[in-house]
Order: structure tokens, then C-alpha cells, then sequence
């Protein structure tokens, strides 16, 4: 049987009482803006929301979830987990960080490191990874390893937030272009508490332009999308342009198939 990924004209019809935004679009993009500013105050509506929309791109590239091996690598706390799990898929979670899963991370949680993932080659047929590149010292390691465990004709779903992007800095953003030190220093003087991101630590500088030569560089993978995330319109032609694509792509998606 053929399961090769293709894009279908008209996508999945999402289950009843489930908003599907037209992608892209400015309601969407506005939707996701609001569930962002709100991120802080209510993280559960911000995520789910973010996984919706994030599982709704890999059904338009790939077809339904249903029955599909998904492999979730820095994951947290398993929003997207759950969200690929109640679409029908065999959801797993893969994160180094023990206090990111938290005391109940569900069955299907494994505490690993995305670098070396204790899979066999070829066993997903999608690998997901979500604002995790900008947090590895070596993200070309990193995405070799996502294509390692995904199938011939399986999807590979990247996504993070580009260094000269204005949330570049994280918490500590937009005041990371004076420099990280500062930024850290200021959010440190108003908050009362440390900044949660080390610039060199557990965030690096990871740029469009550089991530996008690794990925066209690579024989394994086909380019499906590389695209602003959250962009209301001109979603593909933003990383398009040199220099500015830095600044205006906020946060690379990039969806790719695993070459045979």
C-alpha cells in the first residue's frame, strides 16, 4: 500500500465544535495573537489551541491523523500529545526535561533527549517537534535525528522561533536586540526574579536563512513548506526574503517529507 503523505485539495473536516482557521488568514493569525498575549494567565487555552492548529497543518500536508505514529520530541507537558491522540493517532512524548513533564505526564511519556531518541529508524510516521530548535546547542544534529526516526515518506513538522525575531529574546524579548545580558538584566530589575532563558544555555541564536541552506542541503528530506507560522498572509514568500526574513518570519514552520 502506498502511504506516501499527500496534500488533499480540500483537507480533513474537523469533528464537530472544533474551529478550523482558514491558514493563512487574519482571523487565524488574530486568534493566535490573542491566545499568546493570554499564555502567562492561561496556558491551557493558549495550547490547545496551538495544537489544533498545528495538527490541523500536518493533516492538510498529510491526510488524517488516525492511525499514524507520532512521535512528539520536546514536548513539555504533552499539549500536542493529546491533541494528536484525539484525532485518532499512537501519540508518543520524548522530553529531557523532568520538571517540563510534570508530575502526571500520561502514558506514552518518555523522559529522553531529543539528540539520541531511544527509537529505531524509520518507526514514525510523522516526528513533531514545536519551539524546540532555538533551545539546542546543535539543531542540525537535532533535525538529523527527527529525520532519522521517520519513515520513507513520513513527515518531519519543525518549528521555532527565529533569534531576530521580535520574541527572539523569549521573556526577556524584544529587549534581546541590545543584547542579551542587558535584556536578561532588565526583565530581572522589573520581575523581582531571574529570567527562565540563558542566552548559550537553553536558548541559542538559531536564524531563518542559515536553518533553511542546513535543510536544502540535505538529500534525505523535500521541502513541503517553509513558511512564517503565524503570518495573516504571505506566509511562504516571508522567508523568501533575505535580511528581512530575520526579523518579520517571528517563528520558521518548516514541513518536510522523508525521501526514500
Amino acid at each position: 500500500m502506498d502511504r506516501t503523505p499527500r496534500r488533499p485539495a480540500a483537507g480533513p473536516t474537523p469533528p464537530p465544535g472544533r474551529p478550523r482557521f482558514r491558514d493563512p488568514s487574519p482571523r487565524r493569525s488574530l486568534a493566535l495573537f490573542r491566545a499568546f498575549l493570554r499564555e502567562q494567565q492561561d496556558p491551557e487555552s493558549c495550547y490547545r489551541l496551538l495544537a489544533r492548529d498545528a495538527a490541523d497543518q500536518l493533516e492538510a500536508y498529510g491526510g488524517p491523523l488516525a492511525g499514524r505514529v507520532v512521535v512528539d520530541i520536546g514536548g513539555g507537558p504533552g499539549w500536542f500529545t493529546r491533541e494528536f491522540r484525539a484525532r485518532g493517532a499512537e501519540a508518543y512524548l520524548f522530553e529531557p526535561d523532568a520538571a517540563e513533564l510534570g508530575n502526571a505526564p500520561g502514558p506514552g511519556a518518555v523522559l529522553a533527549d531529543g539528540y539520541l531518541l531511544p527509537l529505531a529508524d524509520g518507526c514514525a510516521d510523522i516526528s513533531f517537534s514545536s519551539n524546540v530548535l532555538e533551545h539546542v546547542a546543535d539543531p542540525a544534529t537535532f533535525l538529523s535525528e527527527q529525520v532519522r526516526v521517520t519513515r520513507p515518506g513520513g513527515l518531519i513538522y519543525v518549528s521555532f522561533t527565529n533569534w531576530y525575531s521580535p520574541w527572539g529574546g523569549h521573556e526577556w524579548a524584544p529587549w534581546h536586540y541590545l543584547g542579551a545580558d542587558r535584556a536578561r538584566a532588565r526583565y530581572q530589575r522589573r520581575t523581582g526574579r531571574p529570567a527562565k532563558h540563558r542566552l548559550g544555555e537553553n536558548l541559542f541564536a538559531v536564524h531563518v536563512g542559515a536553518t533553511l541552506r542546513q535543510v536544502r542541503a540535505r538529500d534525505d528530506v523535500e521541502i513541503l513548506a517553509a513558511r512564517s507560522r503565524y503570518a495573516p498572509f504571505l506566509a511562504g514568500a516571508i522567508p523568501r526574503i533575505p535580511l528581512l526574513r530575520e526579523v518579520i518570519t517571528w517563528n520558521l514552520l518548516l514541513i518536510l517529507r522523508r525521501c526514500a
